[in-house]
């Protein structure tokens, strides 16, 4: 028989008015003040000073010039309650969404909520995890119910590279023993691993010329690209990568060049990325591509026999990780499941998730989802009730009574 919790709840309705708010909130990679702001705003109601907050620095270290960096809240007790609760637990989630989410008008039939825009994605993904990890802060605050020393966190920039992640300031976590992260899927789904990607800038170097006068002078950059990407796709180098046992994804994502169609295009920018949860298949899939655009530019030649040139310069945005299931934020995590009545599936996902760099960082973190389907497409969608079930899992890590009826 479950034990049952004396301390008072909060009613996890009240959540989803906090995520109808966040989704119609603009706020792509590096554009997440807003958001921030309403996350201050609705704790300031509660009584949260403005000096109770810690936001880094991480944007300044990041590919793109950001608005602000990662923002970090820390409550701590000194009760015996609190102590007797067990060391610092941290709850996150990340602020930005995809640029396709922008304009997003949730709209709500049943209990699905979708965008009443057709040419938007909804951006559950993730201010569904924002809005968890925001309601538990509030009403474990307002109703003053004892927790243990607790991180609530949201991170920017993860849609493109977990960049917030990778960059947080450690020091302002108050070094938590058990971490928590809210992104998509299913309330039910754990991700304890994740896939590492490499992400890679090509610059191809053609020669110019009049494509009308002197077409055969030139080395068009286009036609280099397109052979080397189309040898990616022929020999199973491009989208899913099966070989030898081992498994990864590639994707040509970014490709501009050309200013007109009377001159042979003679530059190319590409850009392109490598996933895998093997480090060394991964590094193989990188050395194929640059392998293949080395070929291409062999291949395509004016009539001098003169031919272009390729630069390649990339980095490893994350490295895959993996948990054994016996690590105590996994443990707890199935716990608090199994309390709700769910049944725990263990993932390994092949997205990277910032839980990939908090892993890497020496803060084992287990993800877990909030209800949303489809997320980066127009089609997205985010399930109520299945929020909610979010909601009441992640107080129960918050106050660390996974193991008792609510």
């Amino acid at each position: 028989m479950a034990l049952k919790s004396t301390e008072p709840l909060p009613n996890f309705r009240d959540a989803r008015s906090l995520v109808m708010k966040l989704m119609a909130i603009p706020g792509t990679s590096g554009q997440e003040t807003a958001v921030a702001e309403f996350i201050q705003a609705e704790l300031r109601r509660v009584g949260v000073p403005p000096s109770a907050w810690t936001i880094d620095s991480a944007h300044r270290r990041t590919p793109i010039q950001g608005e602000m960096g990662n923002m970090a809240l820390k409550l701590a007790t000194a009760s015996h309650a609190t102590r007797r609760l067990g060391p610092r637990r941290m709850l996150m989630a990340h602020m930005d969404t995809v640029p396709i989410c922008v304009g997003s008008r949730p709209v709500r039939r049943g209990n699905i909520v979708r965008s009443s825009d057709p040419r938007t994605g909804l951006g559950a993904d993730d201010r569904a995890g924002v809005a968890v990890v925001l309601f538990v802060a509030r009403e474990l605050i307002r109703l003053e119910v004892d927790h243990p020393p607790l991180t609530f966190l949201w991170t920017v920039q993860e849609e493109i590279g977990l960049q917030g992640a990778r960059h947080v300031r450690r020091g302002m976590l108050g070094k938590p023993s058990l971490a928590f992260n809210w992104d998509g899927g299913s309330p039910h789904k754990l991700t304890i691993g994740a896939t590492g990607g490499y992400r890679m800038e090509i610059n191809i170097r053609g020669i110019a010329s009049h494509a009308g006068n002197k077409p055969e002078e030139g080395v068009s950059a286009i036609a280099i690209s397109s052979a080397a990407i189309t040898e990616l796709h022929d020999t199973g180098w491009h989208g899913q990568i099966r070989k030898e046992g081992q498994y990864g994804t590639s994707n040509v994502g970014i490709i501009r060049g050309g200013q007109a169609t009377n001159v042979v295009t003679d530059h190319v920018y590409v850009k392109a990325e490598a996933r895998s949860h093997n480090g060394t298949f991964r590094k193989r899939i990188v050395r194929e591509i640059q392998a293949a655009f080395r070929r291409a530019v062999k291949r395509v030649k004016n009539q001098r026999g003169r031919s272009g040139r390729v630069e390649f310069e990339g980095t490893l945005d994350y490295d895959s990780f993996c948990m054994d299931r016996h690590e105590p934020c996994v443990q707890a995590a199935e716990s608090a499941i199994r309390s709700d009545g769910g049944e725990p599936e263990l993932a390994i996902a092949l997205g990277g998730v910032d839980a990939n760099w908090m892993f890497a960082h020496g803060i084992p973190t287990v993800t877990l989802g909030c209800g949303q389907s489809n997320p980066h497409m127009v089609s997205e969608s985010l399930d109520l009730r299945r929020f909610e079930t979010a909601c009441r899992i992640a107080w129960r890590l918050a106050t660390a009574t996974e193991g008792a009826g609510l």
